[in-house]
């Protein structure tokens, strides 16, 4: 890999496929990103403004958030992202924002649940309604979890959207809830609704990836008890959800999204040993069992995510070891009994 500057390689990383750009052209009107303060939405809606761009269409692209700092809102105008600060949770705020065609949800709260399970409940499921009612016009994808589907052992390789959700902890109940409700007012209203169940979304930055590699290079003990994830490259995710726009339906479809490989946890941490010239260090035994997600329906519509796993791994190792940012935004998730 190139040694230039990290920015670049940024970059690099951002710029969208062919078939994004073709789809974009296919999506009507404008597009507005609800909570897109969060770890996906400032890429998300960068990667959108470069597709319309290579699109040669005219399209405007909205960013809704508190904007609790001002420097990201103003790094979204900067690049041609309109943004409202809104708190979703205040319906007279909420009764403001403009109808738009598209609406991607990406609002929620996870980390910080235990001992603030109301607030929790409220952004996951309370709200979700409110933004259904308010949009019901629109084509919506709602940004779910993983979280909320059984555990299950490896030789089941994942299981799919006809699987029966089994969420531990209120945090997956949560989650569960707001699929339920887009679900609810996609039949009420008729409005054309894909849930976006995701795990994990990794980059340079955080995610399971980032997690492992530091615990590789700093010597740190990788727990085996959960050793087996599936991942997908954040750029991947991204992609997908814009595309998905096209693939809203009512009553709701349900779209598992992750990467093709149910991955070992231990192969991850030898494969960022070689990059670090390290030996990772591995503690307890492992469970047998693991959330993992079938996205064949996903890669049915959409084909395998472009960055593959090794490429993946090269790329947040030469982050880490040219010291690039880091969010310190862990994902937990070796979390069994869930509490987060």
């Amino acid at each position: 890999m190139n040694n230039n500057t990290l920015a670049a390689l940024e970059q690099q990383i951002l710029a969208p496929s062919a078939e994004l750009i073709e789809d974009i052209k296919k999506i009507q009107g404008d597009i507005l990103f609800l909570g897109i303060g969060g770890k996906m939405g400032p890429s998300m809606a960068k990667l959108a403004i470069r597709a319309i761009e290579a699109a040669g269409i005219e399209k405007k692209v909205i960013g809704v958030s508190r904007f609790s700092t001002k420097e990201l809102q103003q790094e979204l105008e900067d690049i041609g992202i309109s943004t409202i600060a809104c708190d979703l949770l205040d319906p007279n705020q909420l009764k403001q924002l403009p109808q738009v065609p598209n609406v991607i949800y990406l609002a929620g709260h996870k980390f910080g649940t235990t001992g603030n399970e109301d607030f929790t409940w409220a952004m996951n499921t309370y709200l979700p309604g409110m933004v259904a009612s308010h949009f019901e016009k629109s084509n919506i994808v709602a940004f779910s979890s993983g979280n909320v589907l059984p555990f299950v052992p490896i030789n089941r390789a994942g299981v799919s959207e006809e699987t029966t959700p089994e969420p531990v902890g209120e945090y997956a109940q949560s989650c569960l809830g707001r699929e339920r409700i887009f679900e609810y007012f996609a039949k009420k209203n008729h409005t054309p609704t894909l849930i976006y169940r995701l795990n994990y979304a990794v980059d340079f930055r955080y995610g399971v990836l980032v997690e492992i590699a530091k615990a590789v290079k700093e010597q740190l003990p990788i727990d085996l008890t959960t050793e087996n994830v599936n991942v997908i490259w954040q750029g991947d995710a991204n992609e997908i959800a814009l595309r998905s726009l096209l693939h809203c339906q009512t009553p709701a479809k349900i779209l598992n999204v992750t990467g093709p490989e149910i991955l070992s946890i231990r192969w991850i941490a030898e494969r960022f040993g070689e990059h670090f010239n390290s030996t990772p260090v591995f503690i307890n035994q492992a469970a047998g069992t693991a959330l993992l997600n079938n996205a064949s329906e996903c890669h049915r519509l959409f084909g395998y995510p472009k960055t593959t796993i090794r490429e993946a791994i090269a790329i947040t190792a030469h982050w880490l070891m040219n010291g690039g940012e880091l969010w310190n935004k862990d994902t937990h998730f070796q979390e069994r009994k869930g509490k987060f």
